[in-house]
């Protein structure tokens, strides 16, 4: 059953992800590097609503922009890693829902932030908030599958790694380290992502595949 389902390739919504962040990463890069332009970025990432550049659907396309080579990989490569095992889980239909909650999260509990310190003009971008969720659904569905951090080389649970990551994240949030990262974003993400899956459990619908 493993075997076959590796054959059939990526689920339909990672895919389709992959696909339009590429897309969307290559229009982003044309249009500045060739085309000096920063259009893109000036209608489709995430401003604040009392911003001049906020449009009512930069809550959702700033999730598929990146701002460089290593955050579109990045993102990307854990959103396969993670992201094509919950989704062959719960399905197509379900997991287009969490992801786009996910992002959707997100953003409101960026902007959420920015209102408390007046950051109306900085633009936003990155699938990070949806997948932060994701990895939390992988916690959630494998609490203790086995995973191996690169630097330091130990082993943990998935329960246990992903649990650090969000403490790192709101020790970042809170006390301001790593700037430019947008880690209320994250952190939203990641409780959307919580509590979606528990809703789901709780209504014995999680597994209600397509």
């Amino acid at each position: 059953m493993y075997y076959q389902e590796q054959r059939q390739g990526l689920p339909t919504v990672i895919k389709n992800v992959l696909i339009i962040n590429v897309i969307v990463f290559v229009a982003c890069w044309l249009g500045e590097a060739r085309l000096n332009s920063d259009f893109m970025v000036r209608n489709f990432a995430l401003f604040h609503p009392l911003s001049k550049y906020f449009h009512w659907w930069q809550p959702l396309t700033y999730m598929f922009m990146h701002g460089g080579f290593w955050h579109i990989f990045v993102n990307m490569y854990t959103l396969v890693i993670f992201g094509v095992i919950v989704e062959r889980l719960i399905g197509t239909r379900k997991f287009l829902i969490f992801y786009l909650v996910c992002g959707l999260c997100a953003a409101a509990a960026h902007v959420g932030v920015a209102s408390l310190t007046g950051s109306f003009n900085t633009p936003t971008v990155g699938a990070s908030g949806a997948i932060y969720g994701v990895l939390v659904a992988y916690a959630m569905l494998f609490p203790d599958s086995r995973m191996m951090l690169i630097f330091p080389p130990v082993v943990l649970k998935a329960k246990w790694l992903v649990a650090i990551f969000l403490v790192i994240e709101i020790f970042s949030g809170v006390f301001g380290t790593m700037d430019g990262v947008a880690h209320f974003a994250h952190l939203g993400g990641a409780l959307a992502g919580w509590l979606l899956i528990l809703y789901w459990r709780r209504q014995g619908t999680l597994f209600d595949r397509d």
